[in-house]
């Protein structure tokens, strides 16, 4: 499993590119409206030959449809910015002053060691018992 920040960059990335395909998905589907009474909407005469073959910018889908999906958009990246909030929210040291965090690491640096030492009692005595055992294994003769 990945480390918490590593979790905390993925999510933020999601959310980045949330909002890239949601800004993506309003700007190709709106529909065209005019802002005030003295607006137009300019049309541009499609011409089947032009060099370019550029498709249609705007492809307006219907205004129930486009507000469902917006509102589905929406909740999405609400939904992303609470997973972000509760990764920030579990990370180490934010209710924890420096001196507590220094004195957890003295802790943890005192047990690191303690764990060492139980390794090398460990190690010494797999290598006796390595040795009984070649010693016992060459006393052994053949009928």
């Amino acid at each position: 499993m990945t480390d918490r920040l590593t979790q905390l960059q993925d999510a933020v990335d999601q959310l980045a590119n949330q909002f890239v395909a949601s800004l993506f998905y309003v700007h190709k589907h709106h529909d065209y409206a005019t802002l005030g009474p003295n607006d137009t909407v300019r049309q541009e005469a499609k011409n089947d030959g032009d060099a370019g073959g550029k498709e249609q910018d705007v492809n307006p889908y219907p205004a129930d449809v486009f507000k469902a999906a917006q509102r589905e958009l929406a909740q999405d990246l609400i939904l992303k910015e609470q997973q972000i909030e509760l990764l920030i929210s579990v990370l180490p040291g934010l209710e924890n002053s420096e001196k507590d965090q220094e004195r957890t690491i003295r802790q943890l640096e005192q047990e690191i060691k303690a764990q060492d030492e139980i390794h090398k009692v460990a190690l010494k005595e797999n290598e006796e018992t390595l040795a009984r055992l070649e010693s016992v294994i060459r006393s052994i003769k053949r009928p």
